[in-house]
This record gives C-alpha cells, structure tokens and sequence, in this order.
C-alpha cells in the first residue's frame, strides 16, 4: 500500500501529471483500470486565480474524480498560495508542487525544473502552500534529480529534499533524469536508490522510463522506493495500471488487450472527450491519444495514420468499423514496447 498524509491506496501506482494530457477522460480511463491515484495536467499559478473559461473547467472536480492532486507551476511564491487555496476549495484532494519540468520555454521564464537551481525560492514555495493548505490537504513535491550533473545541483536537490520534508509535505516523487537531460539517455535508479535511502521513512515516489508493469515492479524491488507515478508510459496504455497490479499480487502478466478490449477502451475514452469538451474538440484531442493507442494493434502504422488524418465523429466512427471491427479475425497482438516516442514535444511529466 501506498500512504500520501492521510490518503492510503491500495496499490502504489500512480498516474503522473501529465501537461496536455492527464485530463479528466484519460484519469477517468485509468482509474477504471487499476490507477489508484492520479494527477491532473500541471496548471500554471496564475491560471487558477485569474478568470477565463480554462479556469472555471480546472476548478471543476468531479465526484467521480477521487483522489485526485492538482499540480501547480509557477515562479513567484506570492502567487502560489492562493492558487494552492483556491484548488483545495475546488476538491483536489492533494496539492502537488512541479520543481521538474524541463521545457525550455518553462525554465526561461523560471518555472518548474529552473527552480532546482535555487533551493530558497523553492523551499519559499514549498513554505507558502503548506502554510495555505497543509493542515487539511497533503503537499507533495516532485523533482528531477537537479538541473544537472555538478556537485553543486546535487547539494541544491537534497537541500529542497531536506527542507520540504522539515516543512511538512507527505511526499515527493523523483525523476532520474537531470533537467538538462530532459528525456533523453537512461533515468538514474541508483539516485533513486539512494534519495530512498537518504530519506527514510519519508516517501519517495520514483519516476522515468516506467513503460511496462515489469518496469514499476522492477523499480520498486531495485530502489525500495515507496511507489511509482508513470507518465509517458500510461498514454494510450491504460492497461499498464492494471498489468502492475496484477504483478503486485504476485499474479501472471495479463496478456496484452486485444483488439476488442482495445476498441472497447478507445471507445470510451473518445465518449468522455465528447462528454467533456464537445465532439468538435473530442476528435481533435482523440488525435493524440489515438497516435499512442494504435502502437498496441496489430497493423499499428495504419491505425496511426487512420487517427493523425481524424478530424470528426464520424471520422472516428470509420475507424473503429474499420480497424476495430469485431468480425475480423485480427493477428495476435504483441505487448507494446514503445519508450514515448510519440510525446507531443513540450510536455512535462
């Protein structure tokens, strides 16, 4: 099990917040396969206490939508108290704070993995939104291993460890890259390993190159870390919350969803996109999800252009009949092992 303050799952696998994806339809579609907990996309400061229409939907929790953290990112510990207020008040159960997000146009304007390198504004941040909301909703933190691979970073990064938990927060995930290596070679387990051990009984989720249930088990067992949160690894691959679980209780690896199990699940993730932002959006943003849901069939590159080219419900419609369709005697589908090639560049996780 997995406790988060006064929040206890049943499984320590989490959905990431994921910038431009991890919205309602995608956490509503991983939680009815096995997620535990999961996070909405990271929301800048300001958008949450300034009016508009994106506000007014990020501020909109649903009864179904629980437990859910909402992520904030920003620069000025003055904006991030009545952010952090305003999205407890909203019904997000757990305020999680970004200190890892490695855009480049993120780090320019001294956001998100930018603020590893500066320990006291982060631990001024961490101070502010716990004070705001820390007796009633958990605060976690999530970081990348520093900004990169100086003695210097790593000093900055166990000082905002150290001081985050002095402060209070229930948790902070760790991801084993450095920001300037944003996403590309191996993410570090060994830091992890010794983050875990450094931290003791504080819990420490552990996070990069998490793209199979072996993956979030294997982590687990190599770096005594207390949970995972999988990020590019759960886009368009739902099933994977459901894979761990299985592992988790000692039980054989599923077979891989067929094309049935995938019709069924892409048809309902395209159901709560209508639901949500009306089927004009819902085919646009479908495109997306639809790009990481074709690599688990059998004629993978055919069903990705079929999505790429979407751009309607009935666009939608002609897909399924024809690449979904029940009647057909499909091949065997193979266990995806894609590693988020296909991540829209800019997103954070």
């Amino acid at each position: 099990m997995l406790r988060i303050g006064n929040f206890e799952f049943d499984t320590p696998f989490v959905q990431a917040a994921l910038s431009g994806y991890s919205d309602l339809p995608m956490r509503r579609i991983a939680r009815r396969l096995g997620a535990s907990y999961a996070l909405n996309e990271v929301i800048l400061d300001k958008t949450v206490t300034q009016k508009g229409k994106k506000r007014k939907r990020i501020l909109s929790v649903e009864a179904d939508d629980h437990p859910v953290g909402g992520q904030l990112m920003g620069a000025n510990p003055d904006d991030f108290a009545p952010a952090a207020a305003a999205m407890a008040d909203a019904g997000y159960d757990i305020i999680d704070i970004n200190f890892g997000c490695p855009v480049r146009k993120v780090l320019g304007r001294c956001r998100g993995g930018f603020l590893l390198s500066q320990p006291t504004d982060a631990l001024e941040i961490v101070r502010r939104v716990y004070d705001t909301v820390g007796a009633t909703h958990p605060v976690t933190v999530k970081m990348r291993r520093g900004m990169d691979d100086s003695p210097e970073s790593e000093r900055n990064f166990f000082a905002i460890l150290d001081g985050a938990f002095e402060i209070g927060v229930s948790g902070v995930t760790v991801h084993g890259r450095t920001v300037t290596q944003r996403y590309v070679g191996p993410s570090d387990w060994s830091f992890l390993a010794r983050v875990k051990r450094h931290a003791g009984d504080g819990v420490i989720l552990g996070s990069g190159d998490l793209f199979s249930a072996e993956a979030c088990t294997r982590m687990m067992a190599e770096t005594g870390v207390d949970g995972v949160t999988i990020a590019r690894g759960c886009i368009g691959n739902p099933w994977i919350f459901a894979e761990c679980r299985a592992l988790a209780l000692g039980n054989a690896l599923p077979p891989p969803p067929d094309v049935t199990e995938q019709s069924r699940v892409v048809s309902e993730h395209f159901a709560e996109l209508v639901n949500v932002y009306g089927s004009r959006q819902a085919s646009r943003f479908m495109r997306k999800f639809g790009i990481k849901y074709s690599e688990h069939h059998p004629h993978a590159r055919n069903v990705r252009d079929a999505f790429v080219a979407m751009s309607s419900d009935g666009d939608f419609a002609t897909i399924i009949k024809r690449w979904y369709a029940p009647d057909v005697d499909w091949p065997t589908v193979q266990r995806r092992e894609g590693h988020g090639d296909l991540v829209a560049a800019g997103a954070c996780a």
